[in-house]
């Protein structure tokens, strides 16, 4: 093999080994955490993706009220962005995002954000190990001092984590190219499987003082219990909670069912309402089922959760990250993985 590849290995390439638990009901997990840099709480570890099939005012509450987090996408005016988050509204210590760009009105857009009651800025861009997000970082950190939780991405290198961190991130957005309704792998030729960029990257966010946000490629609950084991203290997550009651847009009816849109912020659609113009081609637009409750979906991700860690024998979010053991499975361990049924030798009388 060229000394110039390297394997890599993504979520469903895994299995986490099962360990002696103690554990006799789920309710002994606790699956809060204090982030390092900034001791910010976080009582559940999801985090919904600022894109504006995903997360407005009403997901931001609804996450909020969970203990997780929502990030307020950016494509639209500050005026609106503001809009989407009422602090009359939402519970007590609540923890609320809001995403800026790099360039243009980023700074004046943030304090903004800031002063109408979100307390997580979130610099949301593709490709994260660059001079523009290093340099709207400097500036950011410089405005608002220290004081301000800036969330920062995405990258998938330890190199990239470090570029950020060193200038002021305090958690990082790891994966590029892994989600659901992404083509950038496909049309740049760029990326690497999220577990891989996590399980790469934790060693020196763990030296640094950052917390890993885990985004792209989580399929179902496993997968998430996956990132938290191999060092991520957050995932994001888009496709799991699109099509739910909380996502933005009106219901669309078909003869096969209800649906809603969701689609990449850098597909040519969206590009075209939020810019007035298509650069990149690195998304695409589609109709998911409608999903139900936002709460209903988070219902069943924290149960699915909480037995991934008493399958491990841990208590905490820490415990499962030092615990984990993990397993590379086959093909055909993977077939088995998934749920099948078999009819060889049945008969209808």
């Amino acid at each position: 093999m060229n000394s110039r590849i390297k394997t890599s290995y993504a979520f469903e390439d895994v299995l986490l080994t099962p360990q002696y638990s103690n554990i006799k009901s789920r309710s002994e997990i606790i699956l809060g955490q204090n982030l390092i840099r900034d001791n910010l709480r976080v009582e559940f570890p999801v985090i919904s993706s600022p894109m504006d099939t995903v997360t407005e005012s009403k997901m931001i509450k609804t996450m909020a009220g969970f203990g997780g987090i929502g990030i307020a996408h950016r494509y639209c005016s500050i005026e609106d962005q503001c809009k989407m988050i009422s602090i009359e509204s939402m519970p007590k210590n609540y923890n609320a995002g809001a995403a800026v760009g790099v360039t243009g009105d980023y700074l004046e857009r943030s304090q903004a954000l800031l002063h109408a009651g979100f307390n997580i800025l979130c610099i949301d861009v593709a490709h994260g190990h660059h001079d523009l997000t290093g340099t709207a970082l400097d500036r950011l950190r410089r405005s608002l001092g220290d004081d301000v939780h800036i969330m920062a991405g995405n990258v998938a290198t330890p190199e990239g984590l470090r570029y950020l961190a060193d200038r002021g991130a305090n958690t990082i957005r790891v994966g590029i190219g892994g989600g659901s309704i992404c083509s950038t792998r496909i049309q740049t030729g760029h990326g690497i499987p999220t577990l891989q960029s996590v399980v790469d990257c934790f060693p020196i966010a763990e030296s640094l003082g950052v917390d890993i946000v885990a985004d792209g490629g989580i399929q179902n609950s496993g997968d998430i219990v996956k990132a938290l084991a191999a060092g991520a203290s957050l995932v994001m997550l888009g496709s799991l909670l699109s099509g739910t009651d909380d996502t933005p847009g009106n219901l669309i009816q078909q003869s096969t069912g209800a649906f809603k849109e969701y689609r990449g912020m850098a597909s040519a659609k969206a590009q075209r309402e939020w810019r007035g113009k298509v650069g990149s081609r690195e998304g695409v637009v589609s109709l998911v089922p409608y999903k139900g409750t936002t709460q209903g979906i988070l219902e069943d991700l924290e149960a699915g959760i909480r037995s991934g860690l008493s399958y491990s024998g841990s208590r905490t979010l820490c415990e499962l990250s030092a615990k984990a053991s993990f397993i590379l499975q086959t093909p055909a361990g993977q077939k088995e993985s998934n749920t099948h049924v078999y009819s060889k030798g049945l008969r209808s009388e």
